[in-house]
């Protein structure tokens, strides 16, 4: 028997997650980036000296989207990008000081959309809310949750 649509949990899944990255193209616009720009810009000053092939799976785009994206980046001055000391074909990518600045103030903004997402739970419920997203990685992914988790 087919399963309605508003009980399907990888629908709302989806829904929340259009409504999010919409809050946050919102706020990131004000800074000239997009979404995926500023999840780069994100890991980068998380783990400086990625590969661009690093970052596509760390961000969940194509190697492809990701040249555009650290194209893009550094054309602006925001990123940075030299030949590995040992294997020269690779190129690795850090934040500028300009970039560095600028996540600065995008991640404020960022930060005020997931805070109103979060103060919409109590503590209790948010954990056990992350717990259960979680079990849902687990579930589809096959137990390697632990490697997304921030």
């Amino acid at each position: 028997m087919p399963l309605p649509v508003h009980e399907r949990i990888g629908h709302r899944i989806k829904r929340v997650e259009q409504e999010l990255v919409s809050a946050k193209h919102s706020v990131l616009r004000l800074f000239k980036i997009n979404v995926a720009q500023y999840h780069v810009l994100l890991a980068l000053a998380r783990e400086p000296g990625l590969s661009g092939a690093a970052l596509a799976r760390r961000c969940m785009v194509t190697p492809q989207t990701m040249s555009s994206v650290l194209g893009t980046l550094g054309d602006r001055g925001l990123v940075e990008r030299t030949p590995h000391p040992l294997h020269q074909h690779v190129l690795e990518s850090r934040l500028t000081v300009s970039g560095r600045e600028l996540l600065g103030r995008a991640d404020a903004e960022v930060t005020r959309v997931e805070r109103k997402l979060i103060d919409a739970f109590t503590p209790g419920e948010a954990g056990r809310f992350l717990g259960y997203l979680d079990r849902c990685l687990e579930v589809l992914d096959g137990g390697t949750v632990a490697a997304h988790a921030d």
